[in-house]
């Protein structure tokens, strides 16, 4: 299986997030990717498709403001990271905003996703790696593995949150609709539900979006991936939300997966994405599953049985020490 990667990947490293409360070290490490990228053998370093791709996703202005926020946080006399500390629950709308401040709480929905100068280049190449691998096998590939860092299942076409800055899972779909597929699958098995990802799609018949997760009545991001959502106007039943309780293990995940995949079979798509967290690994720090290490083995074999072309783009995990086995198992079962 190709992979691919960017070292630009590791230059975003923000000190610090708000978390349970408090300010604590920032969990998605530069660390993370390179532990993988050494456990996988190493990566081919993705070409620079440029941004028409990524601008086929995200809003011309949200991208601007990616580019230009640490900047005007720095002018603005704000010391460390820039990070927002107030949302528009309601009545959310494009307003003119000079302060640096309420642009940031327009564009964001959490604490814990700040904004540093390498941010929006980290994140690019993050794309970029993902492109890669979706033309890889769009060129013949049996299947390819993106490692994308900064992960993107959480941001949406305009605001980032959850580490994610990018929607690199969407990004891939959707540059395969541009490149000719009819019908692409999202299977989303990170331990925290993608709002990014079915936000994107939420509306539409060509991509279908199913994520097994914790059940947001008890973990992040809380306020989507319940099982009652399912897509509206030509997306309605495109969408497919199968949430687990914390603790967890194989057994239910694989039967959750099994469901899942049966109902992407009936979708019959012309190409899969696999977003894959290791976070539902049992020993994660601030997740609550319990797989094991080879369960990724188990997990993948399941998916790749089906056959579909498939992209497995990296998205959460934060035993680091783990993180690299985690991964070499679930691509080794593939």
């Amino acid at each position: 299986m190709r992979r691919f990667f960017s070292a630009r990947q590791l230059a975003h490293a923000p000190a610090l997030e708000l978390h349970n409360g408090g300010f604590t070290a920032f969990a998605e490490t530069p660390s993370r990717a390179a532990t993988i990228r050494d456990a996988i053998g190493g990566a081919e370093e993705p070409a620079d498709r440029g941004d028409a791709a990524i601008r086929a996703v995200h809003s011309a202005d949200y991208l601007a403001f990616l580019a230009e926020a640490p900047a005007r946080w720095a002018a603005a006399g704000r010391p460390g990271d820039a990070m927002g500390y107030v949302w528009p629950v309601v009545g959310r709308r494009s307003l003119r905003i000079e302060r640096i401040d309420g642009l940031i709480g327009r564009y964001s929905f959490d604490a814990s996703t700040p904004l540093t100068a390498d941010s929006y280049g980290s994140a690019y190449w993050s794309a970029q790696s993902a492109l890669a691998a979706t033309h890889a096998v769009l060129g013949g590939e049996r299947a390819a593995f993106a490692l994308c860092r900064p992960p993107g299942h959480h941001a949406g076409s305009d605001y980032l949150g959850g580490y994610c800055y990018l929607n690199t899972a969407a990004i891939a779909a959707q540059a395969a609709i541009d490149a000719g597929r009819q019908r692409v699958a999202i299977l989303d098995i990170d331990y925290h539900h993608g709002n990014g990802t079915q936000d994107i799609f939420w509306d539409r018949g060509d991509v279908f979006y199913a994520s097994i997760h914790a059940d947001p009545a008890t973990d992040y991001p809380f306020y989507w991936g319940h099982a009652d959502e399912r897509g509206e106007g030509d997306g309605h039943g495109a969408t497919l939300n199968l949430p687990l309780p914390q603790g967890s293990g194989l057994e239910p995940f694989r039967r959750a997966q099994a469901t899942v995949l049966e109902a992407i079979a009936r979708f019959a798509p012309d190409l899969l994405i696999v977003s894959l967290g290791v976070d539902t690994w049992e020993g994660d720090p601030i997740s609550h599953f319990k797989l094991t290490t080879g369960d990724y083995a188990v997990l993948a074999a399941d998916i790749a049985g089906f056959g579909w072309p498939t992209v497995v783009a990296m998205e959460g995990g934060y035993a680091v020490d783990a993180l690299g086995a985690n991964v070499a198992s679930f691509l080794g079962g593939f």
